[in-house]
């Protein structure tokens, strides 16, 4: 061995051992149980019974036990699938028990190849062998419908005084989530059957040359200027959270107030996805700042309340699904305030996550690129 070559050997041993190990991952607080898969989940609803439904984006609903088995449920309405639409959320009436009404949000096709959300409801019947919703029908109609294939929204809520909650995207086109005439873009408060309830916001809205045809449109709206809510839930205190995916980066988590405009797109703590530049929250005092805004991004996807039945240090908190940063984040609440206290790597997309009757956490994988989307359950440790 030449000089040259010893001196570098004698170099690199001698480096050898201040190499840093590779870090183990800590340990997640909770047990992982694989249940069963789906072909694109989207979202669950648990029955009285601990059975739950779950969506299938390409349109299906299934009726699944919590040890994995699954029934296919009939009387589904068609949707129209593609890009982020096709079969979306699923909630079931307060008073499911007497009358078994089962709410879906899909998307359906419009005219000239454009699309819109809608939710309709039907009564589920459970027993034999083939679940079935009878009598379907739609209640709600986003409006416009629009070309593109992106921003739904479409997520669904009962509040606690039996109102029905819709979250509804801005379809990609931006400025529609500031035109009180159209609905995209905006937070619904609707009646159990579609009607608008007599104290909502802008139920007196009027303009000088009244609007034949879009008439009703702006009686239906809660808030406006939202981008892509994809989450909604209640607190124990009534406060209505919504989360929503912002442009690059600037994703929010927004407390609700009735009439309030949360500026997009005029304001965002993200940019434009091909850079353009839009001015911070700071910069319009005017419109309702969010309570948390993530730079970056984490891209979430459903937002739900935690009692803690089974995760007592959880309870009174909001899970967030993320799925660009393949997480679940826990979130803590007090009054009009919310920060992030948890991020738990799931190394998986996760669309969606819901605490069961018995307090197990479920989580649905968001299937990207494979023909699985699993069902887990979590346990605390």
């Amino acid at each position: 061995m030449n000089s040259i070559a010893l001196s570098l050997s004698l170099s690199l041993t001698l480096l050898l051992p201040f190499v840093m190990p590779a870090q183990a991952q800590p340990e997640l607080p909770f047990s992982v149980e694989t249940v069963t898969s789906f072909d694109e989940p989207w979202a669950m609803a648990f029955l009285p019974d601990g059975r739950m439904l779950v969506t299938e984006k390409k349109g299906t609903l299934m009726l699944v036990t919590q040890s994995g088995d699954k029934t296919l449920v009939q009387g589904v309405p068609d949707v129209a699938y593609g890009g982020q639409g096709g079969l979306g959320d699923v909630a079931l009436h307060p008073d499911f028990r007497e009358n078994g009404l089962v709410y879906l949000s899909f998307v359906e096709a419009g005219v000239e190849g454009t699309r819109g959300a809608a939710v309709g409801r039907g009564r589920i019947n459970l027993e034999g062998r083939r679940p079935v919703i009878a009598n379907f029908e739609v209640i709600w109609r986003q409006y416009p419908k629009l070309l593109g294939y992106g921003h739904f929204g479409h997520r669904l809520l009962f509040d606690q005084e039996g109102y029905l909650w819709v979250t509804s995207g801005d379809r990609q086109k931006f400025t529609p989530a500031q035109d009180i005439q159209a609905s995209v873009g905006k937070v619904l408060r609707l009646n159990d059957d579609g009607s608008v309830p007599s104290d909502n916001p802008f139920v007196d809205y009027t303009r000088e040359t009244p609007l034949v045809d879009r008439a009703g449109v702006y009686d239906q709206i809660w808030s406006l200027g939202h981008r892509n809510p994809l989450g909604i839930a209640q607190d124990e205190k009534g406060n209505i959270w919504v989360i929503e995916m912002g442009p690059r980066d600037g994703d929010e988590l927004n407390l609700i107030h009735k009439g309030k405009n949360y500026g997009y797109p005029e304001v965002s703590d993200g940019e434009h996805y091909d850079g353009r530049p839009i001015p911070n929250h700071n910069t319009r005092p005017e419109f309702e700042a969010p309570k948390i805004s993530w730079v970056p991004a984490i891209s979430p996807g459903h937002l739900s309340y935690v009692k803690g039945t089974a995760f007592a240090d959880w309870g009174g908190n909001l899970l967030a699904s993320a799925l660009g940063s393949k997480a679940l984040v826990r979130i803590e609440l007090s009054g009009d305030a919310a920060k992030e206290i948890e991020r738990y790597d799931m190394a998986t997309r996760v669309r969606s996550a819901l605490e069961g009757p018995d307090g197990a956490i479920w989580i649905l994988e968001d299937e990207r690129g494979s023909s699985e989307g699993r069902l887990l359950k979590l346990l605390p440790r």
